[in-house]
């Protein structure tokens, strides 16, 4: 006797996805600047609509904040500019040695003011009695050694009782914070200003206080790439990043990986916060880094942990925020434009890296078996 039973095939889902056979690098290079130039042209295309403008006079207006008219011939706004991506960038190369080790470190903000924090002291309590020569080298060395504790005090709790350093991280820069709030508060006499410091101020090559803040971070740029590439120190890294299993197994430290890294980290940001005070501001206070912590974090990662991509995506990020800044400026947008082009454009660049590293694949249907 024959029973026939129909047996239906397990019901997959309509598509998951998968990781991506290795793309050729040129081609996802290829991907990653088309996303940036149509992300780019979205954004003028939305400021055309709010604006009622065309999208020449649009991208002829971000020109102009950015750097300035053509016909004046002035190189002002120019050095300004590539002040804005010296900071920038200084902060994210600070955190790419944290980031290619895993250690997701969000308080560059606060390492950074702590590290500014170290100059202002200097700059007020030492200013006048020692020679100014001799002053810039005392702030450089206090500024990097505050970072430095700055990041070195979440690095051993994570080390040595797996704390999350997330968290820890965005804490201690509410900390650096209401630090900076509360010595503005004194030294300004309840009126929460600092007026400039003469002391301590970094040198001016000519007439430009910019280039030697440009100078200092091109100069880190090649060092970090040196670092991280060449290096025993970034070979570790690479390898407690991939796997701490696996870098215990060949016998390195990790805790001693983790700790290192971060003082280093921490140091960078804290010579952004001393080219912040002593190179630009000359005086202190909360809205000193203005947020560029946060966004160094994207710059890292949109840069693949490479310095020098970083350059690039850094310039692009700064030209986006000055150049909509005007345009909200002259067309009377509101002020917060400038952020939400910035966030167009990041969001669509992370959004290609998925569709760079993964696929879709979708399920065939099966037909029912008979047994």
């Amino acid at each position: 006797m024959t029973t026939k039973q129909t047996v239906k095939s397990h019901r997959e889902p309509l598509f998951h996805v998968a990781k991506r056979d290795d793309m050729a690098w040129w081609q996802a290079w290829l991907i990653r600047a088309v996303t940036i130039i149509l992300s780019v042209v979205a954004v003028g295309v939305i400021s055309m609509m709010l604006t009622e403008k065309s999208l020449f006079e649009t991208f002829e207006i971000m020109y102009r904040g950015v750097f300035g008219r053509i016909e004046t011939g002035s190189t002002v706004m120019l050095w300004k500019y590539l002040q804005e991506i010296a900071i920038l960038l200084c902060l994210a190369l600070a955190l790419t040695p944290a980031f290619k080790m895993k250690f997701w470190n969000c308080g560059a903000e606060g390492q950074a003011l702590m590290g500014g924090f170290a100059a202002m002291i200097c700059m007020i309590e030492l200013g006048g009695k020692v020679p100014d020569g001799a002053l810039i080298a005392i702030i450089a060395v206090a500024s990097m050694l505050t970072g430095a504790l700055w990041g070195l005090v979440p690095a051993v709790f994570k080390a040595y009782f797996n704390t999350n350093e997330t968290l820890f991280t965005l804490m201690m820069n509410y900390i650096a914070t209401q630090i900076i709030a509360y010595y503005v508060y004194i030294k300004g006499g309840g009126s929460n200003i600092i007026q400039p410091v003469t002391h301590g101020n970094l040198p001016v090559i000519g007439t430009n206080r910019y280039l030697v803040n440009i100078l200092i971070v091109a100069v880190l740029t090649v060092i970090m790439f040196v670092y991280l590439k060449y290096s025993k120190h970034g070979y570790e890294i690479n390898v407690v990043g991939e796997s701490q299993n696996t870098a215990r197994y060949i016998g390195i430290n990790v805790k001693k990986v983790i700790i290192r890294t971060m003082i280093i980290s921490g140091a960078v940001c804290g010579i952004a916060g001393m080219l912040l005070v002593a190179g630009t501001d000359h005086t202190i206070n909360t809205k000193t880094v203005g947020g560029q912590g946060f966004t160094a974090i994207m710059i890292s990662w949109l840069g693949q942990f490479n310095p020098f991509i970083m350059v690039i995506m850094t310039a692009i990020v700064i030209f986006l925020r000055l150049g909509t800044a005007k345009v909200a400026d002259t067309c009377l947008l509101n002020a917060s434009f400038a952020d939400i082009a910035v966030g167009i454009v990041i969001l669509c660049v992370v959004g290609c890296e998925f569709f760079i590293r993964y696929t879709f694949k979708f399920r065939h249907k099966k037909k029912e078996e008979t047994v």
